[in-house]
């Protein structure tokens, strides 16, 4: 067995182990440990944190996923980490379906919490950590995002009051705010953010200036917006004098 199925086996023995245990564990360097985790981390089969590195115990396999996890990966994965620090350990937090919220969800594995989601990928990779108690919210399963949809899940959203909750989107725009391509999905989102002491949305830059059909909300109704720093600094400044939600730019490099 080599080292990098040695590490593997490892972290399927320990929910989160940090570069200082790989060293002890295996008798090497922390420099040649974490060469090995770059290794493992590009292949996607593990995830650095914060807190240390997690086993990736669920890969969407569906095609239409995998093509979204790869499509501008960067920046979803460095607004996932400027999120996971707004999150404090015991909050409730609510997580939107989509790749975004997934790497997100990939940063919270350290924390204990309540988790609720419309998402499967994000329920079932969850549910492996015993200190993360995870809701599915149900109801009718939508095959282009694999996530929950439909009244069920809604009337649950609208019963409950989460500490923080984060939503995705296809486009956003200062003038036309978050907006999405389906009726069914917009109302979803509104109930979402709906009862949420902070509410906050993760977005690339990319989707920005675009919009869709039906609107979900206002960017004033957010509390924080957490997006790449490609956003054009006229965007930027528009945002500073227009809109009271927080708009925090992450560098994707």
């Amino acid at each position: 067995m080599d080292r990098l199925d040695l590490i593997l086996e490892y972290l399927k023995q320990h929910n989160l182990v940090t570069v200082d245990e790989l060293v002890q564990a295996l008798s090497v360097s922390a420099a040649t440990i974490r060469r090995d985790l770059i290794k493992l981390d590009e292949t996607g089969v593990i995830s650095r944190t914060h807190g240390g590195v997690t086993l990736n115990r669920f890969i969407p396999v569906q095609p239409t996923t995998v093509e979204k996890n790869q499509r501008n990966l960067r920046e979803k994965r460095a607004i996932a980490k400027a999120a996971a620090r707004l999150i404090e350990p015991g909050n409730t937090v609510l997580l939107d379906a989509g790749t975004t919220m997934l790497e997100l969800a990939r940063e919270l594995t350290h924390m204990p919490l309540r988790v609720v989601t419309a998402d499967l990928h994000i329920a079932l990779f969850l549910c492996e950590f015993k200190q993360i108690e995870v809701t599915i919210i149900g109801g009718r399963i939508d095959d282009s995002s694999q996530s929950c949809i439909g009244e069920h899940g809604r009337s649950l959203l609208r019963s409950i009051y989460p500490d923080i909750a984060f939503i995705s989107c296809n486009s956003w725009s200062l003038s036309k705010g978050i907006t999405t391509p389906t009726e069914e999905k917009a109302g979803l989102k509104r109930d979402l953010i709906k009862n949420a002491t902070q509410s906050v949305m993760l977005a690339d830059s990319s989707k920005y200036g675009k919009w869709s059909l039906f609107r979900v909300a206002q960017m004033d109704e957010l509390t924080h917006i957490i997006t790449d720093n490609h956003l054009p600094p006229d965007v930027q400044q528009q945002f500073s004098h227009s809109c009271s939600a927080k708009l925090l730019l992450v560098p994707s490099n």
